[in-house]
C-alpha cells in the first residue's frame, strides 16, 4: 500500500475560489460560531457510509489506546484497524498539482480511503487550526475530491479532534450550482460518540 502518483486535479486559473471556510467570526477550535457545516445529505450516500465506517476505526484506536502517542502509532493503529474492517486504503499517496493543464508540483496525504476521500492524521494536543484545514482542502483540489477528514488523536475526546473538509469546487460542480457556499465543520453526530462519551462519564465518576 505503497504511494504513488495520481494526476486528477485541474489546476486551472480561476478553479479554485477563496477558502470559505477560513473566514469570518471564529471560535478557538477554528470553526464559525453556531454553524453546522454542510448537511451530511449533500454528499453521496456511499461516500457518507464510507466516513462514518473510517470514524468508527478511529473511534476504537482511541478508545483502545487514549490520547498522548506519536502520530506514528496511531497511524499504525488506524491501517490494522481498517483491515479489519476491510476498508480498502492508500498510505502516502500523491497526487499532481495541476496549473493550465502543466504538472507543477505534487502533494502526499496521508491516507487516501477507497480511492474516494483524504484523510490527515495528526497527534497533537491542540485544536485543529485554519491551515490544517486549508493544506486538506488543497489536496482535495488536486484529488478532485469533495470530502476529506482531520482525525487529531491527541484530543483527550475524538470528537473534538474531528474536522470534516469539503472541496466547495467539486460539490458545486456535482450539484450544478455555481454558488460554493460550502463549509467545513467539527464532526458532531452525537450517536457515533455515545459510547465513547459513556465511558468518559465512567471514569470521570
Amino acid at each position: 500500500m505503497n504511494g504513488h502518483s495520481d494526476r486528477r486535479g485541474q489546476g486551472r486559473r480561476g478553479d479554485h475560489h477563496h477558502d470559505r471556510g477560513d473566514r469570518g467570526h471564529r471560535d478557538d477550535r477554528g470553526g464559525e460560531r453556531g454553524h453546522r457545516g454542510t448537511p451530511l445529505s449533500d454528499l453521496d450516500t456511499k461516500l457518507t457510509e464510507l466516513s462514518r465506517r473510517v470514524i468508527g476505526a478511529a473511534i476504537e484506536v482511541h478508545k483502545g489506546l487514549g490520547p498522548g502517542y506519536p502520530r506514528e502509532v496511531y497511524v499504525n493503529a488506524l491501517k490494522s484497524e481498517l483491515k479489519h474492517e476491510e476498508i480498502s486504503y492508500k498510505l502516502d499517496h500523491t497526487f499532481d498539482v495541476l496549473f493550465e493543464e502543466e504538472v507543477v508540483g505534487k502533494v502526499k496525504v496521508d491516507m487516501f480511503i477507497g480511492d474516494r476521500f483524504l484523510i490527515k492524521i495528526m497527534a497533537e494536543q491542540r485544536d485543529v487550526r485554519p491551515h490544517e484545514r486549508t493544506e486538506l482542502r488543497a489536496q482535495l483540489r488536486a484529488a478532485d475530491l469533495e470530502l476529506g477528514l482531520v482525525i487529531n488523536f491527541g484530543e483527550r475526546r475524538l470528537k473534538d479532534g474531528l474536522v470534516r473538509v469539503l472541496n466547495p469546487d467539486k460539490l458545486a460542480a456535482l450539484k450544478g450550482d455555481t454558488d460554493d457556499e460550502y463549509e467545513d465543520d467539527e464532526y458532531e453526530d452525537d450517536d457515533e460518540f455515545e459510547e465513547e462519551d459513556d465511558n468518559e462519564s465512567e471514569d470521570a465518576g
